[in-house]
């Protein structure tokens, strides 16, 4: 946020005064200002200016526009929120309606005239509650004292002051300096009042240069100068390179988000920031800025016939290269191969800005302003870059519409002959790096996945239920009054009475048997110990109160995932059970599903599912329970959004284990049954293109491996998801080992969520399972019956977490507490012990506990 902006009213500003606000200030206006300064287009009259010229200036580098409210309406769909902002008198708040409010990031308040006393803060602050998580800006007619900034940037606020009020001078009666508007609302958190401040350099990227200390009176000097001037804690006010020329122009100060601390922004000159004479006190540049330096260095000195040289003065060889890189970059397939030619080009691709005296600082300014573009181009390559038979196709898609892109398929025509086969690999031949790409699973990009998903969650933070109902219509199309419903589920609820009876008595069933496996499993009677005379222990178990069980659904049905959670949920006792799933596109849940809560006796249904149904199970909302901890499958936003609340402490939520693609690995010897295995490892191909199937064959002769591939494929196209069968079984693996022991090795450093076992006396081959979600002993013994109805329970560790997490289970739902009592007679012996121990720590009070109960 900034202290303040700054509303260019005058067709004539001093040069001076614009150059040091637009280094600590957004500068509003009306008409175009300099490229370097933050602007805000500010359009106060709709009648004179419309929403296709506002989306042009934004085009051409505008930051933000102001906009009143009967234009903002235009434009809800087509400016992104984040480059809009609405105009609005204060008395006009009730007018804002909700899908208004959504598609802005803030509002800029016009005030009317107080009696001196500046805008009336209390007012702003209940206004800024309407719109809450947005930026909240005040113009008022008065001049702002330095007390009114600080007022509202402590409620979030910052005042907007024209540049007819400021000045690079003192303050007065009638003008405040730009100092002081900026700094009123910082204060330093150090005994001296100086500010800790990072210096950054500007054109690499803010590459951090070194940490100074900067006064008020430095800050000032800085702003008005437009040089680095910082604070010595030996010398007072420090020109930065007076002296050894290693002088800094300040691009812009920034404050913390704790306005405690400072970011001076620079172009740094001479030798560099550190007194060493390098670039940064951290070390020197590396990366782009460190290939930048080194060919604008070799610009100048490289020698006459060096490599380099021809390339600055050959410029279809240097043209050559690029398009020699860019090929190579193309055709490249691994990772390893992407970063290494895209490397190369780089190199060259640079080479030529440095010969053209572009640099890097320019490239980013041109992608910032390519990024700001409302309008797209159509985004199709000139045909001289197109295969002849798709560049006419592009042409006429030009002519019909200009700004229409084409769809092409990013996939080759699948050949539906070739057979569906896995990938097979002899691990006795396989190098020990073959051998650990064969355990590698997907590489899943989770801080990728946290970053979408975090604005979803803060949403339904902020906003709770109103957020839900939104993202609701948004992703499920579903319109919702209320998000939640509550008992009872079955038999009232009209979706209820839907319900198959031959699917409620198979549901029955695995109810039955679900219940009767993870009733065994509680942790009934306290474990007590008696450490040592007079020194007891115990350790008894409680439910978690509050639980959220997160069941994917919409077009799915999939009670089989409310009864693996549910079960365990009732059998341990929990307080509160809340189901997710979400809805379909009429609001209603499925019937089976429904049905399965009013077995498990769940407390309420959330309608929604997602990133937005874990934030509202972690957090709570007006309607929503706020959960301890959350359990379920899901993709990736679901299990992304798992990992992001259960890191936030406001939260104090837990999961279950993190997630990934469905797995399985099916050893078979020659005693197994080639139909079977097939239909094993199909099972969980069908799931998604990036299932994991391994198939390790344990002496398995030739004849009978080719019978389970020929099964494999003709069990697969008979399956009515065989497109995605034969994307995942392609990615499959068949690993032959010689041995059952050397195949349970494999096995357990794979750790599998599903582990199948068709092997001679297979039960004896369970003592050699580390590391497994799941295991299915034998040919009668399909993972099918564990996903529903066995007993056992089918949300299981994934990606390899089966070497440290379990399946859920009862204890899942359930903590343990444990409990000392010891004696007079106990603590006479035990004492002395915890005497010395906290003497040896230096923990002088925890050894005085004991020394006072017996009085030494």
């Amino acid at each position: 946020m900034f202290p303040f902006l700054a509303l260019l009213d005058s067709e004539h500003v001093d040069e001076e005064l614009l150059a040091a606000v637009s280094r600590v200030a957004p500068v509003i206006a009306s008409r175009s200002t300099p490229e370097s300064t933050t602007r805000y287009l500010l359009v106060q009259d709709s009648t004179s200016t419309d929403a296709n010229q506002i989306i042009t200036i934004l085009d051409n580098g505008a930051d933000k526009a102001i906009v009143p409210l009967s234009l903002a309406k235009s434009l809800l769909g087509t400016v992104p929120a984040h480059r809009l902002l609405l105009l609005l008198d204060v008395a006009n708040v009730s007018a804002v309606s909700d899908s208004v409010r959504n598609a802005v990031s803030g509002v800029l308040l016009k005030t009317s005239a107080s009696s001196g006393s500046g805008p009336d803060v209390d007012l702003i602050h209940s206004v800024s509650r309407f719109f809450v998580g947005a930026a909240v800006h005040v113009l008022a007619p008065d001049l702002p004292s330095p007390s009114i900034i600080r007022k509202l940037a402590a409620i979030g606020a910052s005042v907007v002051i024209p540049f007819s009020k400021l000045t690079l001078g003192s303050t007065s009666q009638k003008l405040i300096s730009v100092a002081d508007a900026f700094l009123a609302p910082i204060v330093s958190d150090r005994s001296d009042g100086l500010f800790p401040t990072v210096v950054s350099s500007d054109p690499h990227g803010q590459r951090s240069l070194g940490l100074v200390y900067s006064s008020r009176d430095s800050v000032a000097e800085s702003i008005r100068t437009g040089k680095g001037v910082y604070h010595s804690r030996k010398h007072g006010l420090w020109r930065k390179g007076e002296t050894s020329g290693a002088t800094q122009d300040v691009v812009r100060i920034r404050v913390d988000c704790d306005t405690d601390a400072l970011e001076f922004s620079v172009v740094q000159h001479g030798t560099g920031f550190c007194h060493l004479n390098r670039a940064s006190c951290f070390g020197d540049l590396d990366g782009l800025a460190a290939l930048e330096r080194t060919l604008a260095s070799r610009l100048v000195d490289a020698p006459e016939g060096s490599y380099t040289r021809r390339l600055f003065n050959d410029e279809e060889l240097l043209r050559a290269k690029i398009m020699e890189e860019a090929d190579e970059l193309c055709r490249a397939k691994t990772k390893e191969e992407v970063a290494f030619e895209a490397a190369d080009l780089i190199y060259f691709t640079l080479t030529r800005c440095v010969a053209a005296g572009v640099s890097v600082k320019d490239i980013e300014r041109s992608l910032d302003k390519k990024a700001m573009k409302i309008v797209r181009r159509p985004g199709n390559a000139k045909p001289q870059w197109m295969p002849k038979t798709e560049s006419s196709k592009v042409e006429s898609s030009k002519a019909e519409a200009p700004r229409v892109s084409p769809t092409p398929s990013s996939k080759a025509p699948l050949d539906r002959n070739v057979p569906i086969q896995m990938r097979t690999y002899d691990i006795s031949v396989v190098s020990p790096e073959e051998r650990a790409k064969l355990l590698k699973r997907p590489v899943l990009k989770s801080d990728e996945m946290i970053a979408k998903v975090k604005p979803i969650v803060d949403n339904v933070r902020t906003r709770g239920d109103s957020a839900l109902r939104e993202l609701t219509a948004k992703f499920d199309k579903a319109q919702l009054d209320t998000p939640l419903l509550l008992p009872p589920f079955y038999p009232l609820a009209p979706e209820a009475q839907q319900i198959d009876p031959a699917v409620r008595d198979a549901i029955d069933a695995a109810y039955s048997n679900v219940y009767k496996f993870h009733a065994a499993q509680i942790d009934g009677a306290p474990l007590v110990v008696e450490t040592m005379p007079g020194v007891t222990c115990t350790r008894f178990a409680r439910p978690i109160a509050r639980v959220g069980l997160y069941v994917p659904g919409g077009t799915a049905v999939l009670p089989s995932t409310a009864l693996m959670l549910g079960v365990p949920a009732q059998v341990a006792g929990c307080e509160k059970i809340v189901l997710a799933t979400p809805p379909r596109a009429d609001g209603s849940i499925s019937p089976e599903v429904l049905y399965v809560a009013h077995k498990v006796g769940a407390h309420a249904i959330l309608r929604a599912g997602g990133a937005q149904a874990v934030a509202a199970l972690a957090y709570g909302t007006e309607t929503v329970p706020k959960v301890d901890k959350i359990f379920g499958p899901g993709n990736q936003w679901v299990t992304a959004a798992k990992m992001l609340v259960q890191n936030d402490t406001d939260a104090l939520v837990s999961i279950d284990m993190p997630a990934g693609p469905s797995e399985v690995l099916v050893i078979a010897d020659d005693t197994c049954n080639p139909a079977f295995v097939a239909a094993d490892l199909l099972s969980q191909a069908e799931h998604g293109i990036d299932s994991q199937v391994v198939l390790v064959a344990s002496s398995l002769p030739e004849t009978v491996l080719a019978q389970v591939e020929e099964e494999v494929d003709k069990q697969a196209r008979a399956l009515g998801r065989v497109d995605i069968v034969r994307e995942s079984v392609a990615k499959s693996l068949i690993v032959k080992t010689q041995s059952p022991e050397t195949a349970l090795e494999f096995s357990n450093d794979y750790a599998p969520e599903h582990l199948i076992l068709h092997l001679r006396n297979a039960p004896d081959w369970v003592d050699h399972v580390k590391n497994a979600g799941s295991v299915f002993v034998g040919p009668y013994s399909p993972e099918s019956c564990g996903d529903y109805a066995s007993g056992t329970n089918h949300t299981l560790p994934t990606n390899g977490y089966a070497r440290q997490f379990s399946g859920v289970n009862t204890q899942s739902f359930q903590k343990h507490i444990t409990s000392q009592e010891v004696t007079m007679d106990g603590l006479q012996t035990l004492g002395p012990i915890v005497v010395t121990l906290a003497d040896c720590e230096g923990l002088q009070a925890h050894a005085n506990a004991v020394r006072i109960r017996l009085g030494l």
